[in-house]
């Protein structure tokens, strides 16, 4: 299928409201644009980059980890949250009383991201994926009474 071709989806009437219907992607595209090529060839090169790096680093696993404990101490700074990656990183008997509820917003995070990885393995980017991994978020810390996190 030409990529110029392809529509996104499209506008539907529901009862009493409009709705965007997402047209499904799984199709070979092909395209004469010579700018993609050249971004598709750029991005490729960052990949092998990516991919010759990650052969010195020692634990890949242990490399993500840190990068998603990074994520959550400045995702969860939009918040109010105090908490720094030393802190995200120790037990939360370890944590003073007055930050534990920072500390658990961000491992919550974390939990959510561990969770919805692992969810991906059987579902797909779905409402349903979302939900749970929202619920995981405010499952404690300062999130469990908000509103949001009863309505989801």
């Amino acid at each position: 299928m030409d990529i110029k071709e392809f529509k996104a989806g499209s506008y539907r009437k529901g009862y009493e409201y409009h709705y965007f219907l997402p047209e499904k992607i799984n199709h070979s595209f092909f395209w004469t644009d010579g700018v993609i090529n050249e971004l598709l060839e750029k991005a490729s090169l960052k990949l092998g980059e990516l991919n010759s790096f990650s052969r010195f680093v020692p634990d890949t696993d242990m490399f993500i980890i840190m990068h998603i404990f990074k994520e959550a101490v400045v995702s969860s700074r939009i918040e109010g949250t105090q908490t720094n990656i030393e802190e995200a990183l120790i037990e939360e008997k370890g944590i003073e009383p007055e930050r534990r509820d920072d500390w658990k917003e961000v491992n919550n995070y974390v939990n959510a991201m561990n969770a919805a990885i692992e969810e991906l393995k059987t579902l797909p980017l779905s409402n349903r994926l979302i939900k749970n991994t929202h619920k995981t978020l405010l499952s404690s810390g300062r999130g469990r009474n908000s509103r949001e996190s009863t309505t989801l």
